[in-house]
Parts: C-alpha cells; sequence; structure tokens
C-alpha cells in the first residue's frame, strides 16, 4: 500500500483555530526582513560588512557568531514553499524568491559551488576530529529550504543551487575511507541523507545514489536492524531526520533495507518506549528510558523539533501501511505539542487570573511537565532556537495529514472543518468535513444585534454534547463510486471496527452525507512506572491543572475520572473544555494544555486512595 496525502491547494482548511495559526505564523515570517536572514550568506561570501550588522542583525542562533548561523532562513524557505503551494500566497513567494537570489549571488561569489552561511573549514574540522557545533545541521536546513522552493513553489533557480552544491560534497566526500566517514557522521548530520534522497527522486542523477551510500550511518542504523536499543539517554532529534532520510531513501531506490530501519527505529523509539500524555518522549532533548517517566518530570521535557520530526516520520509509516495509529499519534501530538508550543493568545474563555500582562506567546522551545512549571515563550528575533525553524513549518499550513489517497478510497484521518478534492475514474469530486458543534447557531442564537433567531437546538442539547459529530458530504457532477474510510481515534468509546476505520463504500452521488459521532469523556492515564501518578486527557487533548505546586488527589476509592467535572461548559454559542477538581481539599481549574499560556500548571497529579489501595 502507497497512500498519498492530499495537500497543497487541493485542502482547504476552514478551522478557525488552525488558520489563526497559519495568520499568525506567515505574519511573523515577513516581519523578518530579507536582509536581516541573509546577513550570514552575504558575510560569509565577502557580500556584507560589519558596519551594516547593527542594525539588522539577529540574535541567538542566528547571531554572526553562532557556529549555527544561518540554520533559520532554510527553514523559512522551506515554510514559505510550504505556505505558498497551499494558498498561493504571493507576499511570502516574492520574499522566498527574493531570497534564493540572494543564494545564487552568494554561490557565485564563492566560486566552488558553496552556498552555505558558514565556513567549508566546518566540515574540515569535523573531519580532522576537531570540535564544532553541529555544521551538517546547518547545511541541511538550507538544502531542506532550496529543495521545497523547488518542489512547492516551481523556483528553478534553487534546484540549480542545490545541484551545484552537492557537486561540492560528492567532491568533498569522495577520498574517506568508510571509517572515516562514520566518524563524520557522528557530528550530528540533520537531514543530508534525506536532501540526497529527494534530489535523486527529482532528477534521476546516479550521484545522489552514491552520496546517499556515502551518508549511510551504519553505526546507528545497522544497530536498529539488529533489534538493538541505540536510543535511550541519547540525543533525540539528532537521529529523527537521519531516519525521516531512510524513508526518502526508501521511497525513491525501493529498497527494502531502508524501510526497515525505520520501523525498527519506530518499535524502538515509540512502540516499546512510551510517551508521556501529551506524546512527546524527550526530556533534555534526549530520549527517555523505556516506560520509565516518573525521574522525568522537568522543565526541559518534549522539545518542540522531535514533536515536527516525528509527525513527519509518522506520516511516511502511515503512507506505506495505512495503520491508522500512526495517526492517533500526529492527532496527539498535533494539540499537545505543535499547537502547546506555539502562538498562544489568550482567550476570553480561559482569562481566570485575568493576568493582562501577556497576550501571545510565540514559542516555547520545551514543555515543562514538572508541577508548577510554566512554558517558556521565545522572542521574535533574539533567539533562533532550532525550533524557531520547525516553528514556522510546521504552522506554515495546516492542510497538510488531513486527508491521503489511494486509487477510489479517500482516508479521512484528522477532524477539522475541511474540504479536500481528489480525482476518481476521471472525475473531480470535493468533500467537505464539518464538526457540528451541537451548540446552536451564532452569538446569542441571533441574526443581528436586535433581531432574535429562535434556534430548537439549545433547548434540546441542554449540556456539552461529549462527542465530535462530523458531517462528510459529497459534491460531485455525476455518480462516482468512492470508498471513505473515517478514522476511529483511540481516545473515543465508539465502536472500534478491526482495521480502526468506519468505511462507507457506495456510489456517491452530488450532496449525499453521512455522519460520524464518537463520544468524548475525560480520561485518567497513569504513568507506566508509577500508578500513584495520573495526567488526563479529553478526546486527543491533554488537561492541565492551573496550580504553582504540586497539588494530590484523594481519589476516595473511586476512578480518577470521578475527580474531574465540568466548569462553565458554555459561553456565548460556545462549548467550553474547561474543568475543575471536585472532592478535594483545594479546588484547581484544567484546561487542555495548548490553551495554558503564562500560568504555571500541573500534568501529572500524584493520587491516594486509588481503587485497590
Amino acid at each position: 500500500m502507497l497512500l498519498q496525502m492530499i495537500q497543497g491547494r487541493n485542502v482547504q482548511l476552514h478551522d478557525m483555530e488552525l488558520k489563526r495559526r497559519e495568520r499568525e505564523n506567515r505574519d511573523y515570517m515577513l516581519r523578518l526582513e530579507t536582509r536581516s536572514l541573509m546577513l550570514n550568506f552575504e558575510m560569509e561570501a565577502g557580500l556584507g560588512g560589519p558596519a551594516e550588522i547593527p542594525g539588522y542583525m539577529h540574535g541567538g542562533w542566528e547571531s554572526p557568531t553562532c557556529q549555527l548561523r544561518g540554520h533559520f532562513p532554510g527553514h523559512w524557505l522551506s515554510a514559505a514553499a510550504m505556505r505558498y503551494a497551499a494558498s498561493g500566497d504571493r507576499a511570502v513567494k516574492a520574499q522566498a524568491d527574493d531570497m534564493i537570489d540572494i543564494l545564487e549571488r552568494c554561490q557565485n561569489e564563492n566560486g566552488d559551488g558553496w552556498a552555505g552561511p558558514i565556513p567549508e573549514k566546518y566540515l574540515n574540522r569535523i573531519a580532522a576530529g576537531k570540535p564544532v557545533w553541529a555544521p551538517h545541521y546547518t547545511i541541511h536546513k538550507v538544502f531542506m529550504g532550496l529543495v521545497d522552493m523547488y518542489r512547492f513553489a516551481g523556483n528553478e533557480k534553487a534546484l540549480a543551487v542545490a545541484e551545484k552544491w552537492a557537486e561540492w560534497f560528492l567532491n568533498w566526500t569522495k577520498d574517506f575511507s568508510r571509517e572515516q566517514m562514520d566518524d563524520i557522521l557522528d557530528v550530528e548530520t540533520g537531514g543530508m541523507l534525506e536532501i540526497w534522497a529527494d534530489l535523486y527522486g527529482i532528477t534521476g542523477r546516479e550521484m545522489y545514489r552514491t552520496l546517499m551510500q556515502r551518508y549511510y550511518r551504519g553505526r546507528l542504523f545497522d544497530r536498529l536492524l539488529e533489534g538493538a536499543d541505540p536510543l535511550t539517554n541519547m540525543h533525540a532529534n539528532t537521529t529523527i531526520p537521519e531516519v525521516c532520510g531512510c524513508a526518502r531513501a526508501y521511497e525513491v531506490t525501493g529498497d527494502e533495507k531502508w524501510r526497515r530501519i525505520c520501523e525498527a527505529y519506530w518499535k524502538c523509539a515509540v512502540t516499546d518506549r512510551g510517551a508521556y500524555a501529551t506524546g512527546g518522549q524527550t526530556l533534555g532533548e534526549i530520549w527517555l528510558p523505556k516506560n520509565e517517566i516518573r525521574a522525568r518530570l522537568g522543565d526541559k521535557a518534549q522539545e518542540h523539533c522531535t514533536v515536527y520530526n516525528m509527525m513527519r516520520l509518522a506520516d511516511y509509516l502511515f503512507r506505506w501501511t495505512g495503520d491508522k495509529r500512526y495517526c492517533d499519534y500526529i492527532e496527539r501530538n498535533l494539540y499537545n505539542g505543535i499547537m502547546a508550543q506555539a502562538y498562544w493568545v489568550r482567550e476570553a474563555v480561559n482569562d481566570g487570573n485575568q493576568d493582562k500582562t501577556h497576550q501571545k506567546g510565540l514559542l516555547t522551545y520545551f514543555l515543562p511537565m514538572r508541577a508548577g512549571g510554566r512554558k517558556g515563550w521565545a522572542s521574535e528575533k533574539n533567539h533562533f532556537y532550532c525550533c524557531h525553524g520547525t516553528l514556522v513549518q510546521a504552522n506554515a499550513a495546516h492542510n497538510r495529514y488531513l486527508y491521503y489517497q489511494n486509487d477510489h478510497t479517500v482516508y479521512a484521518c484528522q477532524y477539522f472543518d475541511s474540504a479536500c478534492t481528489v480525482k476518481i475514474d476521471g472525475q473531480e469530486i470535493t468533500l467537505t468535513q464539518r464538526n457540528d458543534t451541537q451548540a446552536g447557531s451564532f452569538h446569542m442564537s441571533s441574526d443581528s444585534a436586535g433581531r432574535q433567531c429562535i434556534d430548537p437546538v439549545p433547548a434540546k442539547v441542554l449540556h456539552h454534547p461529549e462527542m465530535k459529530c462530523l458531517y462528510f458530504s459529497v459534491s460531485t457532477k455525476i455518480p462516482v463510486h468512492m470508498v471513505l474510510k473515517v478514522r476511529i481515534p483511540d481516545w473515543t468509546d465508539a465502536e472500534k471496527t478491526e482495521d480502526g476505520y468506519y468505511t462507507f463504500d457506495r456510489e456517491w452521488k452530488d450532496g449525499d452525507t453521512v455522519c460520524v459521532k464518537l463520544p468524548m469523556r475525560v480520561r485518567a492515564e497513569y504513568m507506566p512506572d508509577d500508578d500513584h501518578m495520573v495526567a488526563f486527557t479529553y478526546g486527543p487533548m491533554t488537561l492541565a491543572g492551573l496550580t504553582d505546586a504540586e497539588t494530590q488527589l484523594d481519589l476516595g476509592g473511586k476512578p480518577a475520572e470521578e475527580s474531574i467535572a465540568r466548569e462553565s461548559e458554555r459561553e456565548w454559542a460556545v462549548w467550553t473544555e474547561l474543568f475543575k477538581t471536585v472532592g478535594q481539599e483545594k479546588g484547581i481549574r484544567l484546561l487542555p494544555l495548548y490553551k495554558v499560556g503564562y500560568e504555571p500548571y500541573e500534568i501529572y497529579f500524584p493520587v491516594r486512595n486509588k481503587p485497590g489501595d
């Protein structure tokens, strides 16, 4: 099985929250000037000087004094390409095209094919065993931006720059022995393997197969194939892009060995390891021990980069297998990672502390797991951590991962108001997804400030319906046979099927509609290594209790879920997702983690008097 993700302008996103995040992301990207983004490239090529720096120099990891300088513009270009592909955004593409022009000028000025924002001698330092901070990581990001600008935005110049630069790498690596190359690859290589695979898929040139073999990291990949665990307590985001490279190599070569590496990695990293209730699996940028969390509830948990890149790996594996568990993984990490760690905005519905000082948050590199932890929000121009890069990519276009197709079969994998257009037997059809909140009509059931429209729904649905109610409608000029598969998530009590989908195999006529109801409830998730520590989820969302110190829950011999109740379930025409503890010495409020901004919070609660104690 090989599914194709439906993306670009074939998927229209209508969900207001995800569209808000796309707008925030676009606005942030356009606030960053081209001359600032390209400063390090121009300085490396001798086209800029110190006198020009003070007025527009970025700080943090983009400072001219940082050895990773220039990584973020590569992410920016990749995000711009994805944004353009999804929306046709001309402003973003125009700035990206200007940046590609500058990259070409820098490459020409360097004269040897080099197009990096750092000196090539950084790579020679690695080869000589001397210390330097991850030059391959920075270089990969720039290559990624070039390749994506060609693939998604049609910039031919970007491909030409990438190809010329790749020839530099072909020449640089040709005299290293296998052992020397393995030593080089032990210093973070980022997604270089994926770039060579992408370029092979685009051009078919044999040089890229050669580079793929040279960048085969046997010291990691072979151990995975042997069934060993090379990950525990090791840096996480070093290896995830490398394995995404294996995934892409499998797709362009068909060599099953590459696929087996990916499957072994997922087994080691996810299946056998477990995760926090959020879906994340790292603390201090390293993998957790397998099914051990209790001693890893620190401030530097769940790095944003690892969330983004593991979702990418899950997408590869889903497209090969159709196994809905990968979509479950994507969903949980979307809500509790991508959404919880970026573009927060204060909402009236969770404004209980009346803090008017902080209204927005751009990015939190890590997601604290300790009780009383707070998200640490980064600045726009003075940090530029690695996660700044995955921030703009992750939020460039949220119409990814929603729908997939294989011949006559369309998979609806995520639940957001949206529409996708596909061709089946040459006929174009549009599938529209709508989430019915069962809240009735809009604000105060009125169609104007002075006239009220009487809606029967509010009187029928008295309380939060505790479900997702999804309507899928088809628009087609002529009847079409299509198989629609709707994912049944792991968090619902709805009746499960053998393959994890509700399947609608039928001839669809224009206007045909089906409804899928997925019950939701608060669930308790106990730690795998401490059955007296519990987290709570509601659907795919992890709940966070607003407290500045660890709060213990007394369950009184009842299931943990009974200690949580709804609070203020409706405001205006909106069902809220606000909860509170009940029957406790001190009550606290809980809300979805992605709605927490600057407040201290707790995810894992110690409990006493649980059933069976």
